[in-house]
Protein backbone atom coordinates (compact mmCIF):
# COMPACT_ATOMS: atom_id res chain seq x y z
CA UNK A 1 0.00 0.00 0.00
CA UNK A 2 1.65 3.53 -1.24
CA UNK A 3 2.39 5.38 1.93
CA UNK A 4 0.66 9.53 1.99
CA UNK A 5 3.07 11.91 3.06
CA UNK A 6 0.16 14.05 4.11
CA UNK A 7 -1.71 11.99 6.94
CA UNK A 8 -4.22 13.83 8.87
CA UNK A 9 -4.73 12.19 12.30
CA UNK A 10 -7.18 14.77 14.28
CA UNK A 11 -10.68 15.30 16.10
CA UNK A 12 -13.27 16.15 12.93
CA UNK A 13 -15.93 17.33 15.41
CA UNK A 14 -16.12 20.84 17.29
CA UNK A 15 -17.06 19.68 20.49
CA UNK A 16 -19.29 22.56 22.83
CA UNK A 17 -19.90 20.35 25.39
CA UNK A 18 -22.33 18.76 26.85
CA UNK A 19 -22.52 16.28 24.49
CA UNK A 20 -22.72 18.73 21.55
CA UNK A 21 -20.62 18.24 18.78
CA UNK A 22 -20.27 19.57 15.20
CA UNK A 23 -18.16 18.82 12.26
CA UNK A 24 -15.60 21.80 11.90
CA UNK A 25 -15.98 21.07 8.12
CA UNK A 26 -19.57 22.42 8.97
CA UNK A 27 -18.40 25.01 10.90
CA UNK A 28 -16.15 26.44 8.64
CA UNK A 29 -18.51 25.64 5.16
CA UNK A 30 -20.97 28.07 7.44
CA UNK A 31 -18.74 30.72 7.70
CA UNK A 32 -17.24 30.98 4.29
CA UNK A 33 -21.20 31.06 3.39
CA UNK A 34 -21.77 33.94 5.68
CA UNK A 35 -18.47 35.82 4.07
CA UNK A 36 -19.70 35.57 0.48
CA UNK A 37 -22.94 36.82 1.34
CA UNK A 38 -21.60 39.83 3.46
CA UNK A 39 -19.51 40.71 0.01
CA UNK A 40 -22.09 40.15 -2.06
CA UNK A 41 -23.91 42.82 -0.35
CA UNK A 42 -21.06 45.11 -0.29
CA UNK A 43 -20.95 44.89 -3.62
CA UNK A 44 -24.69 45.44 -4.33
CA UNK A 45 -24.37 48.63 -2.26
CA UNK A 46 -21.56 49.86 -4.56
CA UNK A 47 -23.80 49.07 -7.43
CA UNK A 48 -26.68 50.86 -5.91
CA UNK A 49 -28.56 47.41 -5.59
CA UNK A 50 -31.53 47.35 -3.40
CA UNK A 51 -30.22 45.19 0.13
CA UNK A 52 -33.73 43.61 0.54
CA UNK A 53 -33.84 42.37 -2.74
CA UNK A 54 -30.63 40.19 -1.42
CA UNK A 55 -32.50 38.53 0.81
CA UNK A 56 -35.14 37.43 -1.22
CA UNK A 57 -33.03 35.85 -3.88
CA UNK A 58 -31.03 34.48 -1.28
CA UNK A 59 -34.17 32.91 0.04
CA UNK A 60 -35.10 31.60 -3.23
CA UNK A 61 -32.12 30.00 -4.26
CA UNK A 62 -32.27 27.58 -1.40
CA UNK A 63 -35.28 25.44 -2.38
CA UNK A 64 -34.15 25.29 -6.53
CA UNK A 65 -30.14 24.54 -5.06
CA UNK A 66 -31.73 21.56 -3.09
CA UNK A 67 -34.10 20.46 -6.28
CA UNK A 68 -30.80 21.10 -8.38
CA UNK A 69 -27.93 18.96 -6.15
CA UNK A 70 -30.35 16.57 -5.71
CA UNK A 71 -31.39 15.72 -9.41
CA UNK A 72 -27.67 16.37 -9.83
CA UNK A 73 -26.55 13.02 -7.70
CA UNK A 74 -29.73 10.81 -9.03
CA UNK A 75 -27.92 11.23 -11.90
CA UNK A 76 -24.25 10.60 -10.67
CA UNK A 77 -25.99 7.38 -8.78
CA UNK A 78 -28.38 6.32 -11.66
CA UNK A 79 -27.68 2.55 -11.06
CA UNK A 80 -28.60 2.68 -7.52
CA UNK A 81 -31.58 4.80 -7.64
CA UNK A 82 -33.40 2.96 -11.31
CA UNK A 83 -33.43 0.04 -8.57
CA UNK A 84 -34.44 2.02 -5.42
CA UNK A 85 -36.75 4.35 -6.40
CA UNK A 86 -38.78 5.12 -3.29
CA UNK A 87 -35.32 6.42 -1.96
CA UNK A 88 -34.91 9.36 -4.15
CA UNK A 89 -37.00 11.35 -2.09
CA UNK A 90 -35.11 10.18 0.67
CA UNK A 91 -33.15 13.12 2.70
CA UNK A 92 -31.57 10.48 4.81
CA UNK A 93 -30.31 8.75 1.48
CA UNK A 94 -27.36 10.39 -0.35
CA UNK A 95 -26.59 13.95 -0.48
CA UNK A 96 -26.32 16.83 -3.00
CA UNK A 97 -24.43 17.44 -6.46
CA UNK A 98 -22.98 20.72 -6.46
CA UNK A 99 -22.77 21.81 -10.25
CA UNK A 100 -26.68 21.12 -11.02
CA UNK A 101 -27.09 22.74 -7.17
CA UNK A 102 -25.60 25.96 -8.55
CA UNK A 103 -27.74 25.88 -11.19
CA UNK A 104 -30.87 25.27 -9.68
CA UNK A 105 -30.20 27.86 -6.98
CA UNK A 106 -28.97 30.67 -10.00
CA UNK A 107 -32.60 29.82 -12.04
CA UNK A 108 -34.96 30.11 -8.45
CA UNK A 109 -32.95 33.09 -7.33
CA UNK A 110 -33.29 34.75 -10.92
CA UNK A 111 -37.18 34.03 -11.57
CA UNK A 112 -37.81 35.81 -8.21
CA UNK A 113 -35.59 38.97 -9.03
CA UNK A 114 -37.74 39.15 -12.10
CA UNK A 115 -40.73 38.88 -10.05
CA UNK A 116 -39.53 41.59 -8.09
CA UNK A 117 -38.07 43.58 -10.71
CA UNK A 118 -34.73 43.39 -10.06
CA UNK A 119 -31.90 43.67 -12.50
CA UNK A 120 -31.23 40.17 -12.83
CA UNK A 121 -27.87 40.61 -15.13
CA UNK A 122 -26.65 43.48 -12.60
CA UNK A 123 -27.36 41.11 -9.63
CA UNK A 124 -25.42 38.01 -11.79
CA UNK A 125 -22.46 40.07 -12.24
CA UNK A 126 -21.91 41.08 -8.72
CA UNK A 127 -22.16 37.43 -7.72
CA UNK A 128 -19.72 36.45 -9.75
CA UNK A 129 -16.51 37.02 -7.39
CA UNK A 130 -18.44 36.20 -4.06
CA UNK A 131 -19.67 32.96 -5.68
CA UNK A 132 -16.55 31.68 -6.54
CA UNK A 133 -14.94 32.68 -2.95
CA UNK A 134 -17.63 30.12 -1.93
CA UNK A 135 -17.22 27.34 -4.52
CA UNK A 136 -13.34 26.86 -4.10
CA UNK A 137 -13.32 27.96 0.09
CA UNK A 138 -16.29 25.17 0.21
CA UNK A 139 -14.28 22.68 -1.35
CA UNK A 140 -11.43 23.43 0.72
CA UNK A 141 -12.61 22.98 3.99
CA UNK A 142 -13.93 19.78 2.79
CA UNK A 143 -10.68 18.77 4.26
CA UNK A 144 -11.55 19.50 7.76
CA UNK A 145 -14.33 16.69 7.67
CA UNK A 146 -12.31 13.61 4.93
CA UNK A 147 -15.53 14.19 2.42
CA UNK A 148 -14.37 14.38 -1.61
CA UNK A 149 -11.57 11.98 -1.36
CA UNK A 150 -10.06 10.66 -5.14
CA UNK A 151 -8.86 7.36 -6.49
CA UNK A 152 -6.57 5.62 -4.34
CA UNK A 153 -3.62 7.24 -5.33
CA UNK A 154 0.81 6.62 -4.80
CA UNK A 155 1.54 10.30 -4.99
CA UNK A 156 3.51 12.60 -2.79
CA UNK A 157 0.62 14.74 -2.21
CA UNK A 158 -1.98 12.01 -1.46
CA UNK A 159 -3.59 12.60 1.52
CA UNK A 160 -4.65 10.24 3.78
CA UNK A 161 -6.82 10.19 7.68
CA UNK A 162 -6.38 8.35 10.11
CA UNK A 163 -7.44 7.87 13.63
CA UNK A 164 -11.37 7.25 14.37
CA UNK A 165 -13.01 9.85 12.92
CA UNK A 166 -15.62 9.76 11.83
CA UNK A 167 -14.83 11.03 8.35
CA UNK A 168 -16.83 11.65 5.44
CA UNK A 169 -15.29 9.12 2.83
CA UNK A 170 -14.81 5.65 2.58
CA UNK A 171 -11.75 3.97 3.31
CA UNK A 172 -10.14 7.31 4.54
CA UNK A 173 -6.62 5.55 5.59
CA UNK A 174 -6.35 4.58 2.15
CA UNK A 175 -3.99 7.25 0.56
CA UNK A 176 -5.62 8.91 -2.57
CA UNK A 177 -6.22 11.92 -4.44
CA UNK A 178 -7.52 14.82 -2.43
CA UNK A 179 -9.86 15.81 -5.37
CA UNK A 180 -11.31 18.22 -2.84
CA UNK A 181 -8.60 20.20 -2.84
CA UNK A 182 -7.73 20.29 -6.02
CA UNK A 183 -11.50 21.73 -6.70
CA UNK A 184 -11.05 24.66 -4.39
CA UNK A 185 -7.52 25.61 -5.58
CA UNK A 186 -9.17 25.61 -8.84
CA UNK A 187 -11.52 27.83 -8.33
CA UNK A 188 -9.63 30.20 -6.17
CA UNK A 189 -7.41 30.36 -9.35
CA UNK A 190 -10.29 31.58 -11.78
CA UNK A 191 -11.35 33.66 -8.71
CA UNK A 192 -7.79 35.43 -8.92
CA UNK A 193 -7.52 35.42 -12.90
CA UNK A 194 -11.20 36.94 -12.98
CA UNK A 195 -10.43 39.69 -9.75
CA UNK A 196 -6.94 40.61 -12.05
CA UNK A 197 -8.74 40.86 -15.27
CA UNK A 198 -11.29 43.37 -13.67
CA UNK A 199 -8.70 45.67 -11.93
CA UNK A 200 -6.79 46.12 -14.82
CA UNK A 201 -9.99 46.39 -16.98
CA UNK A 202 -8.93 43.96 -19.56
CA UNK A 203 -12.23 42.88 -19.29
CA UNK A 204 -15.09 45.10 -18.85
CA UNK A 205 -17.83 43.57 -16.41
CA UNK A 206 -20.89 45.34 -17.84
CA UNK A 207 -23.07 42.72 -17.63
CA UNK A 208 -24.01 39.21 -16.77
CA UNK A 209 -21.53 37.77 -19.17
CA UNK A 210 -18.93 37.98 -16.67
CA UNK A 211 -20.98 35.57 -14.44
CA UNK A 212 -21.63 32.77 -16.99
CA UNK A 213 -17.65 33.28 -18.19
CA UNK A 214 -16.67 32.59 -14.25
CA UNK A 215 -19.59 29.85 -13.68
CA UNK A 216 -18.53 28.23 -17.36
CA UNK A 217 -14.03 28.37 -16.60
CA UNK A 218 -15.06 26.84 -12.95
CA UNK A 219 -17.41 23.98 -14.63
CA UNK A 220 -14.58 22.92 -17.13
CA UNK A 221 -12.08 22.88 -14.36
CA UNK A 222 -14.13 20.64 -12.20
CA UNK A 223 -15.39 18.86 -15.28
CA UNK A 224 -11.45 17.89 -15.74
CA UNK A 225 -11.27 17.06 -11.68
CA UNK A 226 -14.10 14.73 -11.34
CA UNK A 227 -11.74 12.27 -13.46
CA UNK A 228 -9.75 11.66 -10.09
CA UNK A 229 -12.84 10.85 -8.41
CA UNK A 230 -13.91 7.61 -6.88
CA UNK A 231 -17.02 7.23 -9.62
CA UNK A 232 -16.82 4.64 -12.60
CA UNK A 233 -16.96 5.63 -16.08
CA UNK A 234 -20.82 5.86 -17.75
CA UNK A 235 -19.88 7.40 -20.79
CA UNK A 236 -16.91 6.96 -23.37
CA UNK A 237 -14.68 6.43 -20.36
CA UNK A 238 -16.06 9.70 -18.74
CA UNK A 239 -17.70 9.41 -15.20
CA UNK A 240 -21.14 11.22 -14.45
CA UNK A 241 -19.89 13.90 -12.63
CA UNK A 242 -17.64 14.88 -15.87
CA UNK A 243 -20.61 15.34 -17.78
CA UNK A 244 -22.55 16.93 -15.53
CA UNK A 245 -20.13 19.90 -15.58
CA UNK A 246 -19.25 19.55 -19.16
CA UNK A 247 -23.59 19.96 -19.70
CA UNK A 248 -22.98 22.98 -17.66
CA UNK A 249 -19.96 24.53 -19.39
CA UNK A 250 -21.96 23.94 -22.25
CA UNK A 251 -25.10 25.78 -20.90
CA UNK A 252 -22.97 28.57 -19.86
CA UNK A 253 -21.40 29.34 -23.13
CA UNK A 254 -24.65 29.24 -24.60
CA UNK A 255 -26.02 31.71 -22.01
CA UNK A 256 -22.94 33.74 -23.23
CA UNK A 257 -23.74 33.92 -26.48
CA UNK A 258 -27.10 34.60 -25.98
CA UNK A 259 -26.58 37.88 -23.88
CA UNK A 260 -24.28 38.98 -26.18
CA UNK A 261 -26.46 38.78 -28.87
CA UNK A 262 -29.25 40.86 -27.18
CA UNK A 263 -26.70 43.26 -26.07
CA UNK A 264 -25.91 45.29 -29.00
CA UNK A 265 -30.14 45.16 -29.64
CA UNK A 266 -30.48 46.31 -26.17
CA UNK A 267 -28.10 49.65 -27.16
CA UNK A 268 -29.41 50.32 -30.43
CA UNK A 269 -33.05 50.61 -28.27
CA UNK A 270 -31.54 52.62 -26.21
CA UNK A 271 -29.86 54.87 -28.66
CA UNK A 272 -33.40 54.87 -30.79
CA UNK A 273 -35.26 55.98 -27.49
CA UNK A 274 -32.75 59.16 -26.83
CA UNK A 275 -32.96 59.94 -30.09
CA UNK A 276 -36.92 60.77 -30.06
CA UNK A 277 -36.07 62.01 -26.88
CA UNK A 278 -34.34 64.83 -28.18
CA UNK A 279 -36.40 65.35 -31.38
CA UNK A 280 -39.40 66.10 -29.07
CA UNK A 281 -38.97 69.79 -27.49
CA UNK A 282 -41.17 68.58 -24.68
CA UNK A 283 -38.54 65.80 -23.66
CA UNK A 284 -35.87 67.22 -25.00
CA UNK A 285 -33.20 67.48 -21.65
CA UNK A 286 -32.77 70.54 -20.56
CA UNK A 287 -29.53 71.86 -19.13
Amino acid sequence: MPIAVIAFDFDPLLRLGDGLAVRWQTAALVAMIAAGLIATGLAARRTGLRMDDLLFIVVAAVPGAIVGGRLGYLLLHLDFYGSHSEAILDPAQGSLELALAVVGGVLSGSYVAALLGAPIGTWLRTLALPLLFVLGAGKLVMVAGGAGQGRPADLPWATAYLGPGPWSSLAPELPSHPSQAYEGIAALGVLLVLTLALSTNAVQARDSRIFFASLGAWAVARAALATTWRDPAVLGGINAGSLVAIAVALGCGLAWVVVARRRPRSRAVAEDARAVQWADPETRPRF
